[in-house]
């Protein structure tokens, strides 16, 4: 059980860039005794994630932006206050339709540990430049595995 009360205002987070984008870990699962981990994801159109499967339940509150959430072979478009819920072992991946921002809770916590290890500490909180190349699929696929996350590269990735 967790020991302690988390407060952070915006801008005191750690905030790392990946994929394109800009992911903030709000309150982590080391916070929470490993209950819960809250992020918030900045993203621009053409920064999906391959698809995925957790190991933990995900809830999605888009703030801002429109996104294409795509679960088990279905399509959702979300907007701003629409709130999603993956149990876990749901197959799924997003793709901003407009530049989005995402508050993004797992529970139990931990996944906050596989953006922490492949995610690249951000010198300012705003989207990255663009990628110089493809993503080291290789090494986010181990990274995930050791995290509770499974992607799915696709094909010829």
């Amino acid at each position: 059980m967790p020991t302690a009360t988390v407060a952070r205002k915006a801008g005191e987070s750690t905030a790392l860039w990946l994929l394109g984008g800009l992911y903030e870990v709000r309150v982590s699962s080391a916070e929470t005794d490993g209950a819960v981990t809250v992020m918030e994801f900045t993203v621009p159109v053409g920064a999906a994630p391959p698809e995925h499967v957790h190991d933990q339940d995900e809830t999605v509150y888009v703030i801002e932006g429109r996104v294409k959430f795509h679960v088990e072979g279905e399509t959702v478009e979300a907007g701003p206050g629409s709130v999603l819920f993956f149990p876990r072992g749901t197959s799924e991946t997003f793709e901003p339709i407009d530049q989005a921002r995402l508050l993004v809770m797992y529970s139990p916590g931990g996944i906050d540990e596989f953006f922490k290890e492949v995610g690249e500490a951000a010198p300012r909180r705003e989207i990255p430049p663009p990628p110089s190349g493809p993503p080291d699929i290789e090494r986010l696929v181990a990274a995930g595995a050791r995290h509770g996350l499974t992607l799915k590269p696709p094909a010829g990735g």
